[in-house]
């Protein structure tokens, strides 16, 4: 991925910050719904848009001109049997996403905050990695690829984000939940997640009807 140059914007410390482009430079690129699998066409210039910017959170939450970008990590693994299984858990009573509770979901991640541009690294990716290190326990090796984005703009939840969709493929089934948000983890079938798609989130639905279809 490009590295992340958002804009330098005083921030304060009593609010999480969260990284922000807004609608309009996602829809000069084109408009789109659902799941879009031109990773190419969109990321791209998204991600090396001089208009990226840290917000507070609070405000970003119901204001639709912009969106949120969220890294939505699936973790697969292939059983003994040779059956693709992805982890999926419950959103529970952690600090998570409220207006997300109780539904189940396979992806993994969160907001990008002003403190990931703190270090030397790409922002993004070190956001990326530092919410699967709050949310799970991760010790397998993986490939990962990233396979396209998400927008969902018939709620108020998917209204303000846009989701990046990765895919870790696992070589062993060693993952484990570390946060309440994470209830009941594990790995499930995808054939099993697919037939009871109407318990998954929007983002998961879409993500699992566009990967494994």
């Amino acid at each position: 991925m490009p590295p992340l140059n958002p804009r330098e914007i005083e921030v304060s410390k009593d609010e999480e910050h969260v990284l922000v482009v807004p609608e309009s430079v996602v829809n000069e690129i084109g408009y789109f719904e659902g799941f879009e699998a031109d990773t190419a066409k969109y990321l791209g210039p998204i991600l090396k848009s001089d208009q990226l910017s840290f917000q507070p959170r609070s405000k970003m939450e119901t204001d639709p001109t912009f969106k949120q970008l969220i890294p939505y990590v699936l973790l697969e693994w292939t059983d003994e049997q040779g059956r693709l299984n992805l982890f999926a858990y419950t959103r529970g009573g952690g600090s998570g996403e409220k207006r997300l509770h109780a539904k189940r979901s396979v992806g993994i991640g969160g907001h990008i905050s002003a403190e990931d541009a703190e270090g030397e690294g790409d922002t993004y990716e070190t956001g990326m990695q530092r919410e699967l290190a709050e949310e799970i326990q991760l010790d397998a090796e993986y490939t990962h690829t990233v396979e396209g984005l998400i927008y969902d703009p018939s709620n108020d939840v998917g209204k303000v984000h846009l989701g990046v969709v990765h895919r870790f493929v696992l070589t062993a089934p060693h993952v484990a939940s570390n946060e309440a948000d994470l209830a009941e983890g594990g790995f499930v079938a995808v054939d099993e997640l697919k037939s009871q798609s109407e318990s998954l989130e929007t983002w998961s639905q879409l993500a699992v009807a566009a990967l494994y279809s």
